[in-house]
């Protein structure tokens, strides 16, 4: 019996690039995730420091630039 190459078989090199990809995008998703909690942890840290010291949250106020004059 013979047997035909269809759509669903993969190559070789096909599994492993998707191995890869899905080993990849793993830790990159990891990643994400570690960051994304450390900056609730440090934002928490902070707000909580900001309110012991009894400190408003305000905007800083906006520096003025100096106007260049236009070349003549």
């Amino acid at each position: 019996m013979k047997t035909t190459k269809t759509s669903l078989d993969r190559s070789k090199w096909e599994t492993r690039a998707d191995q890869t990809t899905a080993a990849a995008t793993e830790i990159v998703d990891k990643v994400n995730s570690d960051r994304t909690k450390k900056t609730e942890l440090l934002r928490a840290a902070r707000l909580k420091r900001d309110q012991a010291e009894g400190a408003e949250i305000t905007k800083y106020p906006r520096q003025k630039t100096s106007k260049k004059q236009p070349k003549s």
